[in-house]
């Protein structure tokens, strides 16, 4: 059974680790679109398609939210607090992908409804591993919500 393309919305402000996340999942075989966004603000615009993303015609509805939490403007949480929150979005899973490893930010993570939080290896192949196995999880064993 052929999976469908995986619809992704990342949203990270490192523009490095952006890179990373692209390539290891690309390296992983997921056929995906993926949507880069840089910031908490701009991240919900886009999910609730407001301002620029109102009429626009690159805007997909994801399939996996895959979420920083160190964001400018808003952060990471207060995106995944809004998510979880919207009758139209809260079935998104979305993944957070961290380099804090602090109980604190795990257990608000979890109280918000994160589907799973991830802690950015510091090592390149751990990171690039990493990647891989998560575009298989979500394309060939994770059974998605009907809209």
């Amino acid at each position: 059974m052929k999976s469908k393309r995986l619809k992704i919305v990342l949203i990270e402000d490192n523009p490095d680790h952006a890179e990373l996340i692209k390539m290891g999942l690309e390296d992983s075989g997921v056929d995906m679109q993926l949507e880069h966004l840089e910031d908490g603000e701009e991240a919900l615009h886009y999910l609730n398609r407001e301002g620029e993303y109102a009429e626009s015609e690159e805007w997909f509805r994801p399939d996996l939210v895959l979420l920083d939490l160190r964001l400018p403007k808003v952060d990471g949480l207060t995106v995944l607090q809004q998510i979880k929150s919207n009758k139209t979005l809260r079935r998104i899973p979305v993944v957070i992908l961290t380099t804090s490893s602090a109980d604190k930010d795990v257990n608000m993570a979890y109280d918000r409804y994160a589907s799973s939080y991830l802690v950015k290896p510091i090592i390149f192949e751990e990171f690039s591993r990493m990647m891989r196995s998560l575009g298989v999880y979500w394309t060939k064993y994770s059974k998605k919500p009907v809209s």
